[in-house]
């Protein structure tokens, strides 16, 4: 006769299982069938006067109800949309004018880089000045051209117009590429996936900027010297190699270019020693240190006025970056043909990588820096828009910039607003100073991006610290910056993240598991009365450690079995389809190797044993090994298991099942906290002791954990506060009940002794074999096997 427990499991399922069962031929009831006919009677005996507690199952209703989307959540979309509306009214109109002395340096030399010309970088500071303010969650970020970002275009640039030569032109191509970057970029935003971005480790990222900042020192230093004949669009070592044979052909822009780095290096260095010097005046220093770049662009801009003035158009002592035009000259709206498209696809995903990374790592930054976090999908909403926005204008990628961040970050800002103003300085810029931009030394902004990008090279300490904390990661960096040197930084990027994906997968697929012991140990702190339970004053208690020692633990402390055919495995990197089987050889070879079968056995001729069955072990009859009892799980580091895990659980089962027969092995669960896994895990008949075997279930003594079902007026004492082991002591020792004395009274919580007098199971009756903690976990196995070894 089916018990109550089943009755009700089964009752609001009996009119959709006859459907489902004439016409698919599925008992949707056939688990229920598995569970102790007595099972509800056991629990009630041994937990009255404690009320009885069932597990309700999640239902896919459930889940696909979490998915629809409710009034609140669309209306708080819309609000995470336009973040600036709450902060409108307030800007900072110094810190704008400041940032934009900074950004206009850094936009006409990065535009180089891009193979476009000065013009096209102030276009592309101006779209992310005007832009972010609107979208962006950090008020101290600035989006604008960056050295990598240039160098990606540059490269896009490059490879296009070789493979497709006179067919597009450097500005359509970046152009282009601006807007599928931005596309893309605000697609992912707006669908709020910006923890997709958490699947790129740091390690091939930092192994990408230092190569970047490699490659564009490489491609620099021939700009710099006035070197000629030197193709800088080849491998970085080709660059290298071909600079240093060219030596002898060095013009007079090295003069310019040389000592533009050391004027850089010299009021920087002299900027920090003066912060430390006058800490008072430290927030001056760190201002004058970062309009460096602004005071060494008019500086050599009025040399190359003096020198060049008076000589005919086209003739001068050095290369200049010549003439700009007036205004946004290059503003229009993009039509990007199917061709063009097409052949850009294929270097997309590394520049909008590349984009997200930079700006996400640097908007992070900032806020931990100064106390409050991001909203990386919002981030990509305002990086997708600036994106798409600036090909209209004629800029091209743009995403955070570091240097004028950095900038933005010390002087205080207290809005995104800053931005707007600093492109009004761009503005100025574009209509303005045009003549003046005309006499700057290309050798001097190759000095300044020299000078801008050695900040990018991962120092030594670094990684000397990479490889403390992992050195198979710091062989991953390693990689990634030789390839990035002797083949091209997307071979870098994506190699890196292949690699890291990998050891990842590695790590998870053939993460060993720990077989676990026991240990009794007893807590010695200065005060000996910290929780006076043993003889000598001190407390004792158990845990569980490796019995092979693995780990941290002293090797001389004895760690037992918990008892014998009873054995405990920890997982540690989840249960999933791609380390089950894994998981399950372990178990097997290890159970299999220290237990005996209880019964012999049955074939009538040895050709009936499979052919891959070795057959039984000469030491099977060995009385020293005991018979399987019990196996104890901690799902701990579980969250979610599929269908391929399950079934190898219940293979494994199986395997066990007939080592024991004919007893049955007890599986007990500890830490199964999602819902979803709990009823997987049911559905497989886990959780329960199962009918199949009377003898198991008479043997099966149930053990539940009861708790105070609190009032309200309860939760002042116990919720709000946080009590010490000490404090605990000290209410044992002045008579009051707490949770401790389960035994004696379910009355228990308060110091007063003021409580609603009920008490409940913790976890469902109906999953006894699902437990709160693994020591309840290990206490009940040990409990029914010592049962079974007494008979």
């Amino acid at each position: 006769m089916a018990s109550p427990l089943q009755r009700s499991a089964m009752a609001h399922k009996r009119a959709a299982s006859f459907v489902v069962e004439q016409v698919l031929g599925i008992d949707v009831n056939d688990r229920y069938a598995l569970l102790p006919p007595d099972l509800d009677q056991r629990a009630r005996h041994v937990i009255d006067p404690a009320d009885s507690y069932l597990e309700d199952e999640p239902t896919v209703k459930e889940l696909f109800k979490e998915l629809v989307p409710t009034r609140d959540g669309v209306v708080s979309y819309a609000t995470e949309l336009f973040p600036s509306a709450s902060w409108v009214r307030r800007y900072n109109l110094n810190t704008g004018i400041t940032i934009g002395l900074v950004v206009v340096p850094q936009a006409l030399a990065y535009a180089a880089l891009a193979q476009l010309d000065a013009a096209f970088g102030l276009y592309t500071s101006f779209t992310g000045a005007v832009t972010y303010w609107m979208f962006g969650t950090s008020k101290d970020i600035v989006i604008g051209t960056t050295a990598v970002g240039s160098l990606l275009v540059g490269n896009v640039v490059s490879s296009i117009r070789e493979s497709h030569p006179d067919q597009y032109s450097a500005p359509q191509i970046a152009h282009a590429l601006s807007m599928l970057s931005g596309a893309v970029l605000l697609f992912f935003g707006l669908l709020r996936l910006g923890w997709i971005i958490e699947f790129i480790p740091y390690v091939p990222i930092s192994a990408f900027v230092t190569a970047a900042s490699i490659t564009i020192m490489s491609t620099q230093f021939p700009v710099a010297l006035g070197l000629q004949g030197v193709n800088t669009r080849e491998a970085p070592y080709k660059v290298i190699i071909s600079s240093l044979q060219k030596l002898n052909t060095m013009q007079a822009d090295a003069a310019i270019g040389l000592s533009c780095i050391a004027l850089l290096f010299a009021i920087k260095s002299f900027c920090s020693a003066m912060e430390v010097r006058m800490p008072n005046k430290k927030r001056l220093w760190s201002f004058l240190s970062s309009l460096r770049l602004t005071f060494a662009m008019l500086l050599f801009t009025l040399i190359s006025y003096l020198v060049n003035r008076g000589l005919p158009k086209g003739q001068h002592k050095f290369q200049i970056v010549g003439k700009i035009e007036q205004g946004f000259k290059e503003a229009s709206v993009p039509h990007p043909d199917t061709g063009l498209i097409k052949a850009i696809l294929p270097e997309l995903p590394a520049v909008a990588i590349i984009l997200v990374i930079e700006h996400i790592a640097i908007s992070k930054a900032m806020g931990r820096l100064h106390g409050y976090t991001i909203n990386p999908s919002q981030e990509i909403v305002a990086l997708g828009m600036a994106n798409m926005f600036s090909p209209f204008v004629g800029g091209y990628v743009c995403t955070g910039s570091f240097g004028a961040s950095a900038v933005l970050s010390k002087a205080g800002v207290r809005t995104p607003l800053a931005g707007l103003f600093s492109a009004m300085v761009l503005v100025l810029a574009l209509y303005a100073l045009t003549g003046v931009f005309y006499f700057i030394p290309k050798a001097a902004l190759a000095g300044l991006i020299i000078h801008a990008v050695c900040n990018l090279v991962t120092p030594p300490a670094k990684l000397y610290k990479y490889w403390e904390l992992s050195p198979i990661e710091l062989l991953i960096w390693v990689a990634g910056v030789v390839l990035a040197i002797f083949d091209s930084l997307e071979t870098s990027i994506y190699v890196g993240v292949i690699l890291s994906v990998a050891v990842l997968l590695f790590r998870i697929a053939r993460k060993r598991g720990t077989f676990l012991g026991v240990v009794y140990v007893k807590r010695v702190g200065d005060d000996k009365q910290l929780s006076p339970t043993g003889k000598d004053g001190l407390s004792s208690r158990q845990i569980f450690l490796p019995l092979e020692h693995r780990g941290a633990t002293n090797p001389d402390i004895k760690v037992l079995s918990p008892y014998p055919g009873v054995f405990v495995y920890r997982l540690s990197e989840g249960f999933n389809y791609t380390n089950q089987a894994y998981h399950v050889d372990t178990l097997l070879r290890h159970v299999m190797e220290n237990t005996r079968r209880m019964s012999p056995e049955e074939f009538e001729k040895e050709s009936d044993r499979l052919w891959n069955d070795p057959g039984p072990r000469v030491y099977e009859n060995d009385s020293g090994l005991p018979y399987l009892r019990a196996m104890v799980f901690d799902f701990a580091a579980v969250n979610n298991v599929d269908i391929t895990s399950v079934q190898g659980l219940i293979d494994l089962r199986n395997t066990f099942d007939r080592h024991a027969a004919p007893d049955t092995v007890e599986w007990h669960f500890a830490n199964v906290h999602n819902r979803w896994t709990r009823r997987a895990l049911a559905a497989a008949g886990f959780g329960y002791p199962t009918s199949k075997n009377p003898e198991a279930v008479r043997n099966w003594h149930p053990v539940y954990s009861i708790a105070a079902t609190l009032t309200e007026k309860d939760w002042p004492i116990i919720g709000s506060s946080r009590r010490s082991e000490i404090e605990v002591d000290e209410e044992r020792t002045a008579g009051a009940r707490t949770p401790d004395s389960v035994g004696s009274s379910p009355t228990w919580g308060r110091p007063d002794g003021e409580c609603d007098g009920r008490s409940a199971a913790v976890s469902g009756v109906d999953r006894p074999f699902f437990h709160n903690d693994l020591q309840d976990a290990v206490d009940s196995a040990v409990k029914d096997a010592r049962s079974k070894d007494s008979r």
